[in-house]
């Protein structure tokens, strides 16, 4: 009976943020006839400081990288310990999977590294008090970089703990499964050096010129 009603619950729900969607975008108020203006909305983040925008790319690089790091090292550590206990011998080999797990937050601080080397203070038009569109850009692309390396880390560091905690109660049930699994070990981590690769690429347009 419950998963019953949560089968059609779903639609439901569905519905109603479809509905909840369409009045904010298509609400109305007053005579503007629009509940946002998207437009004056934008001016919203044209006056925060570009450098906030860098310290928290920087801080969700190191941050989420971490976290996922944490969390993939948790999940494997806890059954590497359990199934441990049945088969010592898989203690040694299964540590490859804690290795695997911080590269995570290792690709993290470089990435974070790079990004701190990047920043430079420009002081903003002293007319009117607004920062120069480019190094907006900058402050933007600091943080698409950080933010992107850092969630591809966190995905990437839960990714490698599930799977390297599959990989030591396999290997302790049957000592042939442990290379096999440890190729998926290795596909999965692929996915924080792809991230890397990105930010890496993003963070080539974070240049504060000083116009």
């Amino acid at each position: 009976m419950p998963g019953i009603l949560h089968e059609r619950s779903i639609p439901v729900v569905a519905a109603l943020w479809t509905f909840t969607l369409f009045l904010i975008v298509r609400g109305t108020r007053g005579s503007d006839d629009v509940l946002i203006d998207w437009g004056r909305l934008w001016l919203l983040f044209a006056r925060i400081n570009p450098y906030f925008f860098s310290a928290l790319g920087i801080a969700g690089s190191v941050g989420l990288s971490v976290a996922g790091a944490a969390w993939g090292i948790f999940i494997t550590g806890s059954s590497l310990l359990g199934a441990a206990v049945h088969a010592p011998r898989i203690t040694s080999k299964n540590l490859i999977s804690v290795i695997f797990v911080e590269a995570a937050a290792i690709y993290g601080v470089i990435v974070a590294i790079i990004l701190s080397t990047k920043l430079d203070y420009v002081p903003p038009d002293p007319d009117t008090g607004a920062f120069h569109a480019s190094t907006m850009l900058a402050g933007y692309a600091v943080f698409a970089s950080g933010m992107t390396c850092g969630l591809c880390n966190l995905v990437c560091g839960i990714c490698v703990g599930v799977v390297g905690s599959a990989c030591a109660i396999a290997d302790a049930a049957n000592p042939t499964l442990f290379v096999k699994i440890l190729v998926i070990e290795i596909f999965g981590s692929a996915i924080g050096l792809f991230g890397v690769i990105v930010a890496i690429i993003l963070s080539s347009n974070a240049v504060f010129d000083k116009v």
